[in-house]
């Protein structure tokens, strides 16, 4: 087992350190609520973040004041379970009972460890520990550091395992319950109709007999629904109410009345033909088919992480000593060299050393090309390789892996609310004690009014054979109040934005883009305006040769001759010369003599000519004419260019055109922004004329211009005092004050280094299309909130009325405790579903072929070279 594959967050040295709680047996948003207060009453905890989705329980808190078996013991006490993690080891060189217990004190004095058992017989020890607190490797050291050989056992549980094995248990768990309550309920359901319709010439008439019913319905009641009876007990006991209290209610005041009625007909509560067994058995099957599917449907919303995990190799290959040996992946230290064969995984970050191969990177960064790798190449931990065998240098392990910090950030993501979720989570968090309350309510206005106002002899209840004419006030206000717990849905309040906000950034993840927490997902959705910098994002970043116009010679002599002069230069557009004419080719021979003159140009000497290329402050002080190529020239600048001049023994040979070029996608990428509404924006250091000349090539109408870098986030601060709600996209490198105060930073292309970007959105990618891309990932996700939010407080405002009998005054029609409980499980399971729709979508910009963009290639952009400094 790799711990790392269940790593969340290692706690830092000193005061101050953060784990994360896989908590089980959360239901609804009452229960993050009821979690997150057990733990926010612990001393020393200075913040608790609990996730209903994920599971997950996120907790700061001061190492002298409160410990990792204390925030267990408070969730335990809360009544829910913590997941532990789980490594077998066997163990070499003990030979006593005194070995024994001194393993057992030092590995159960580490912080996060909260058992240890060590057999010396078998020389095995198993250890339950929390991995965000302390690692498996920091276990294995303190074993080996008393003189003990540690290893691993492969029966190990990794944290991916364990939570699907929990999971699974889960869902195992509801569906045992199901098959148990479903089929008898269903029984005591055609016992109940069997005087009615056609039900009397196909089943016999004891079935309908009560006390039948009643041994049929008793097992479901204390069987499968046992579990909402002990848990709200556990909740009570801490005087905490969740869903479980509505459960145990609905079921037990149905089970109740129904027993009185068969034992004690006349007490009032409706007589020998008002028995709700099927009421108390169908709710018991409807609630436990709403907590089944949504067990199965819940775990599926976190798909894209456990994708993710999967992809961590368990092992690896590496030199040692001369020879090759196979290590567990998360031994390999920086520094050790890595072979990999062709079809196996990359084991870790590095750089390759020798070899060539093509590797698939698809499953971190979307590209579905192969990526041609050679020595000096940088690799990805997780990636797969396809067809050469290389070897390289491991760079970054552990939790410094892009792959970890993908991990890392993606579950960040799913932990940090957006603000529409923490007003939701306020309403859910009250949600219960207010129904409660509103129960009350309702069962005191039909005891004291409307029951003598309204009631009526042929009351029915909808879907159910039952006239109510035997029914006493205090039985009919109760049934009513009854009904009111069962139909509301706080479950479907608590689960609408989490699900959706899991799925969602599950998505960005597919597609190379991060975002960093819920919060800057919903505000991306929210953009108005998009500023790119120029350098770097629109454009490749660096100059290239883009015209060469020749006067008395022709363009490759032209070119090798500027190319052997500006060899030795460090300029950027000298070294944009010498590679145009290494790739026509040219052999570049050192000039005889070489001077660089700051602000103009340089002079060489080579093969008895005079060389000189620069700008026009060159040309004049050597008293050189410009007249031969002075309107190509001034074509050139027109269009953005820099024009730099070539003169052969005092006389001008040309001029050669360099500018940094396009990215491919930028037009498109633009292009895409504004047919979505968006205003685009490009910020840059370059002068007037120039950045026009790109704002021409790229139809963007806002430019700034002539921004020093720092400068450009009082620019974003500027449009956002218009009310605009502005995205910056930089690399992340000069761009981060900027990317700061922009309502949503995006660094793109980031290659593996994920963690340390500045920006709330990060995207691996060097692909512009890719900021196109993350707005859409981002509106798809808070549209699916909107509906999910919308949809379960538009059920809870229409059921609960219904439920309270709004309708019983003008058809006598009560909604059934059964159908009740059906609409309830229904709207829970609806939301989650719809969350699930995400997993389908693909960004609108990301469905056209490839290769659909050549068309733009090659447009330029202006470098310009100011002064040849």
């Amino acid at each position: 087992m790799s711990d790392e594959n269940n790593q969340q967050q290692t706690a830092p040295a000193g005061r101050n350190a953060k784990a994360t709680l896989s908590v089980t047996g959360m239901t609804c948003a009452s229960c993050v609520m009821h979690v997150t207060d057990a733990l926010n009453e612990v001393p020393g905890v200075s913040d608790a973040k609990v996730n209903l989705a994920t599971g997950h329980a996120v907790v700061s808190y001061d190492t002298t004041k409160a410990s990792a078996p204390a925030l267990e013991k408070a969730v335990r006490d809360a009544g829910y379970g913590v997941a532990r993690d789980t490594a077998l080891l066997q163990i070499s060189g003990m030979s006593c009972a005194a070995c024994v217990d001194k393993i057992q004190r030092v590995v159960g004095d580490l912080p996060g460890v909260s058992r240890v058992a060590v057999n010396l017989a078998t020389g095995t020890g198993r250890v339950e520990y929390l991995s965000s607190i302390t690692s498996l490797k920091e276990i294995k050291r303190a074993i080996q550091a008393l003189g003990y050989v540690a290893e691993e056992k492969l029966e190990g549980e990794a944290a991916l395992e364990r939570e699907k094995r929990e999971r699974d248990r889960e869902i195992r768990r509801q569906l045992i319950n199901l098959l148990i309550a479903a089929p008898i309920g269903a029984l005591v359901m055609l016992g109940t109709f069997q005087p009615y319709w056609i039900f009397p010439n196909i089943l016999p008439e004891w079935m309908n007999n009560k006390v039948f019913l009643f041994f049929l319905t008793t097992p479901v009641v204390f069987g499968p629904g046992r579990q909402f009876f002990v848990n709200s007990y556990r909740g009570l006991r801490r005087g905490v109410t969740d869903m479980n209290l509505l459960y145990a209610t609905g079921i037990g005041a149905a089970y109740l009345i129904a027993v009185i009625n068969t034992f004690w007909p006349d007490a009032g509560f409706g007589g020998r033909e008002a028995t709700f067994y099927e009421a108390a058995a169908l709710l018991s099957a409807f609630i436990i088919l709403g907590r089944y599917l949504e067990a199965v449907t819940r775990g599926r919303t976190s798909e894209a992480i456990r994708k993710l995990m999967k992809l961590q190799p368990k092992v690896a290959r590496v030199i040692r000593h001369g020879q090759e040996v196979e290590i567990h992946a998360d031994e390999v230290e920086a520094g050790d060299v890595v072979v990999v064969r062709p079809g196996e995984s990359i084991p870790v970050d590095g750089i390759v050393k020798e070899g060539y191969s093509a590797v698939d990177e698809s499953m971190l960064t979307g590209e579905s090309l192969p990526v041609e790798k050679k020595p000096g190449d940088e690799v990805i931990g997780g990636t797969l390789n396809k067809t050469g065998a290389f070897h390289f240098a491991a760079t970054k392990v552990g939790k410094e892996t892009a792959l970890s910090q993908i991990i890392q950030m993606v579950e960040n993501a799913q932990m940090t609310k957006p603000r529409i979720q923490r007003i939701a989570d306020t309403v859910a968090g009250h949600f219960i004690l207010g129904i409660h309350a509103l129960a009350l309510i309702v069962f005191l206005f039909w005891f004291f009014a409307g029951f003598g106002l309204w009631f009526r002899p042929e009351t029915r209840l909808i879907l159910t054979p039952y006239v109510l004419s035997g029914m006493g006030v205090f039985g009919f206000a109760l049934l009513t109040s009854i009904t009111v717990l069962v139909i509301s849905c706080p479950c479907a309040v608590g689960l609408a934005t989490p699900s959706a906000i899991m799925a969602g950034t599950g998505k960005g993840a597919e597609f190379g883009i991060l975002f960093k927490g819920g919060d800057a997902l919903e505000s991306t959705s929210k953009l108005t305006t998009v500023v790119f910098d120029k350098t770097g994002t629109l454009t490749r970043g660096e100059p290239a040769v883009t015209d060469v116009a020749a006067v008395a010679m022709n363009q490759e002599e032209m070119l090798n001759l500027a190319a052997i002069a500006e060899k030795n230069s460090e300029h950027p557009l000298g070294e944009a010369i010498v590679r145009a004419a290494q790739n026509h080719g040219h052999q570049l021979p050192d000039a005889e003599s070489f001077d660089s003159i700051p602000g103009h140009g340089v002079v060489a000497r080579w093969a008895g000519k005079e060389i000189l290329l620069g700008n026009r402050k060159l040309m004049a002080e050597r008293g050189i004419s410009l007249d031969a190529v002075v309107d190509q020239a001034e074509a050139f600048e027109d269009g953005g260019k820099t024009a730099m001049f070539l003169a052969v023994d005092g006389k001008v040979n040309g001029v050669i055109a360099v500018a940094d070029t396009l990215k491919p996608t930028s037009a498109q990428a633009v292009a895409a922004l504004r047919a979505m509404g968006l205003e685009v924006a490009m910020i840059t250091g370059d002068n007037r004329r120039t950045a026009d000349a790109i704002a021409r090539q790229l139809d963007i109408n806002t430019v700034l211009a002539e921004v020093l870098p720092q400068d450009k986030a009082a620019e974003v601060k500027r449009l956002q005092e218009q009310g605009k709600r502005v995205a910056m996209v930089g690399d992340g490198i000069n761009d981060a004050p900027a990317l700061a105060q922009a309502d949503v930073g995006m660094a793109i292309g980031s290659g593996t280094d994920v963690a340390k970007e500045t920006g709330h959105v990060v995207l691996m990618r060097d692909d512009i299309l890719d900021v196109v891309a993350a707005i859409q990932v981002a509106k798809a996700t808070v549209r699916n909130v909107k509906q999910n939010l919308f949809w379960a407080f538009g059920y809870n405002t229409a059921a609960v009325p219904l439920g309270m009998g709004i309708i019983y005054p003008f058809t006598g029609l009560m909604v059934s405790p059964e159908l009740a409980s059906l609409l309830m499980a229904l709207s829970s399971i609806t939301v989650t579903l719809n969350a699930l729709r995400l997993k389908g979508f693909v960004p609108g910009i990301k469905k056209g072929p490839p290769g659909r963009n050549a068309k733009l290639e090659q447009q330029v952009v202006p470098e310009p070279r100011e002064a040849q400094s």
